[in-house]
């Protein structure tokens, strides 16, 4: 339950994008951080329900119950949208998941 959207509907329904490389479009909130709903409304490399967090200056954490992993990102990116290297990291991990 932890890991669950406890919003009404996802973070753009509620809030607006700022300056966060965070998605909000298909992404909730639960007590343990963002939960994806739905990876293609996010446009991330993604499996439903997992979740992570993320620091001001780009770090990230993940987990994706579904694929049994935990990914962790320490850098130093100040502003953290400055490049999308959360994004890429999941692509490049789920790439590597699938051969792709």
């Amino acid at each position: 339950m932890a890991a669950c959207n406890h919003l009404p509907g996802d973070l753009a329904s509620l809030a607006a994008e700022v300056w966060s490389e965070t998605q909000f479009d298909g992404v909730g909130f639960g007590l343990l951080g963002s939960v994806v709903l739905d990876p293609a409304k996010a446009q991330i490399s993604a499996q439903v329900g997992d979740y992570g967090w993320g620091g001001a200056a780009g770090t990230f954490f993940w987990v994706s119950p579904v694929d049994d992993m935990v990914v962790i990102l320490f850098t130093q990116l100040l502003p953290s949208s400055a490049i999308p290297v959360r994004k890429e990291l999941r692509a490049l991990v789920y790439g590597a998941l699938t051969g792709a």
